[in-house]
């Protein structure tokens, strides 16, 4: 995959009237990747994707499609289809036909479209409902008639605007999985809002994170879930446990964070003492112990106040005296040796080079 943008959003920004739901912003997507835009309800994401497709024409800035910008260029010029949560797809016409929809607005003769559109719904492996009308199709039948009628333009770009989000839980990952094959095999650049947490890092190679309409962080879904930049990341992601501190040193001048729960040990220096910060933990990097844990090691005492359990895992909530809810998730073989029980009072740790500080 070349590193080369595709699209370049320039300054971008998007207001109606009075709100601004896209701030000013910069991004670059890459030949042939697939990213994720993500976000609660609100956060500009789908206005993002709505100005890429030419359905929204940005307030300022300039967008560039493979180096050419097109702000003014109609949507129906620019080679961006996109798929849609509702998907949109035309009842009075047949499956074949909707699929070969695109084509045919593009001038492409009866036989060629026709066998394009085969070759597509043989990919999608829904050949056999051809002839079919869209009312007799299941969930999972439709959105790959959707997906065939956008790719077999074979554009440079596919937009999809929370495509699986009427899908039951099995169906969507198994879309998922059809979803990731697709763009790998095809080397489209896909460009994917969801709020889903599970949908973004399970397919795409860069994730980009949006709140009250600025970007808050870019990165892979490894870098996102390990370290996120700001307190929002650490919040939305919902994985990380958040202790809001001050930085300062601790008795033998090593870098430590002062929260209400204790004063607990940073691996390397962070910032200028007495600044304010957050420490984040991941809730798989906490260890919890029956016994006082060994020196060297971040420990606070806390009572268990919940359990969750979800397939191989389990999650364990624990509350400190001063009112800190810490989450735990390990394995059930972790927690074989351990007698958890409600109100039992446990000492948690996690090393200092699983503590990560956020500024923001």
């Amino acid at each position: 995959m070349t590193q080369d943008p595709l699209v370049s959003f320039e300054g971008v920004a998007k207001r109606f009237g009075t709100y601004t739901a896209v701030q000013k912003m910069d991004l670059d997507i890459r030949q042939g990747e697939f990213l994720a835009l993500m976000g609660s309800s609100g956060c500009g994401k789908t206005t993002t994707l709505r100005m890429l497709a030419g359905l929204e024409a940005p307030s300022e800035g300039i967008i560039r499609l493979s180096g050419k910008p097109i702000n003014d260029l109609p949507s129906w010029s620019r080679d961006t289809p996109m798929v849609w949560q509702s998907l949109a797809l035309f009842p009075f016409l047949s499956v074949i036909e909707n699929v070969e929809f695109a084509l045919k607005m593009r001038g492409m003769g009866r036989a060629e479209r026709r066998a394009r559109a085969e070759q597509w719904l043989d990919r999608m492996q829904i050949a056999e409902f051809a002839d079919r009308n869209i009312s007799q199709l299941s969930g999972g039948q439709r959105q790959r008639v959707a997906l065939a009628r956008s790719l077999v333009v074979e554009p440079q770009i596919l937009l999809l605007d929370e495509p699986l989000s009427a899908l039951d839980a099995a169906l969507k990952v198994r879309m998922q999985s059809v979803l990731k094959q697709l763009q790998r095999e095809t080397g489209i650049t896909f460009v994917y809002v969801t709020h889903s947490q599970s949908e973004a890092f399970s397919m795409a190679d860069r994730v980009v994170i949006m709140s009250r309409g600025r970007i808050e962080q870019i990165g892979t879904p490894q870098e996102i879930y390990r370290t996120p930049r700001t307190r929002f990341v650490a919040d939305f992601l919902g994985s990380s446990n958040i202790f809001p501190g001050t930085l300062q040193a601790d008795a033998q001048g090593r870098a430590a964070i002062a929260t209400d729960s204790g004063t607990f040990l940073l691996d390397g220096q962070h910032g200028a003492a007495g600044q304010a910060a957050s420490l984040t933990v991941l809730d798989t990097r906490m260890q919890v112990h029956e016994q006082r844990p060994a020196p060297g090691v971040n420990a606070v005492e806390a009572r268990m106040i919940g359990e969750e359990f979800t397939g191989a895992t389990a999650t364990l909530y624990f509350e400190t005296p001063r009112g800190q809810e810490i989450r735990v998730q390990k394995s059930h073989e972790d927690l074989a040796d351990l007698s958890v029980a409600m109100g039992r009072s446990f000492h948690l740790s996690w090393s200092p080079a699983d503590s990560h500080l956020v500024h923001e």
